[in-house]
């Protein structure tokens, strides 16, 4: 495939998480109209809601590990292949975390009450954000895409206290230190 092929199917997967988002009634923007490049809290009525948070990082490991995967299991697998599960994973996660089993599952946990979803804007540059990660991971070897991730999961970890890794604990097996620490940092407590 050349690049135009690539990037077109990148921007129809864009276009469809925002296609599906919107005709589930999220809405385009941050309900207080406007658009922030980050927000720095998780407890923060904007999380999830513009371009960037602290569960990009979460994003850009998905990107990450779909590239590593492919590179350390599957290295004779065509680039195209890898490409194809990397925009296929992650177009079905943006339309699959706005499940209400999904949402449900969210908010389950004490860190998520109250979470609706994202809005448009923030699943679709959600969806960039891990096709970055996969191309970074692309281009490095893998030693340097497993550091990365380590990093970005201490990062999210002991700045936000939530991460990839924490989420993923505390929606299959939650555990009642985990949430006590995670809730200190909570403005709402």
């Amino acid at each position: 495939m050349n690049k135009l092929v690539y990037l077109t199917l990148f921007c129809v997967g864009g276009l469809s998480i925002a296609l599906v988002l919107l005709l589930w009634g999220q809405p385009l923007i941050c309900t207080c109209e406007e658009i922030r490049l980050w927000v720095g809290s998780i407890y923060d009525s904007g999380n999830s809601q513009h371009i960037a948070d602290w569960y990009t990082l979460s994003h850009i490991i998905h990107g990450l590990l779909v590239a590593l995967i492919w590179r350390v299991f599957f290295p004779r697998l065509a680039f195209s292949f890898a490409f194809a599960v990397a925009l296929a994973t992650g177009v079905a996660w943006e339309i699959v975390e706005h499940t209400d089993w999904v949402l449900d599952a969210f908010r389950a946990t004490t860190i998520n009450q109250g979470y609706v979803g994202d809005s448009v804007l923030n699943a679709v540059a959600d969806y960039v954000w891990m096709m970055g990660g996969f191309f970074i991971a692309c281009r490095i070897m893998p030693t340097q895409t497993v550091l990365v991730i380590l990093i970005f999961e201490l990062l999210a970890a002991l700045l936000a206290r939530d991460s990839l890794i924490l989420t993923t604990l505390m929606l299959v097996h939650p555990v009642d230190a985990v949430e006590e620490w995670q809730q200190a940092l909570n403005p709402r407590n």
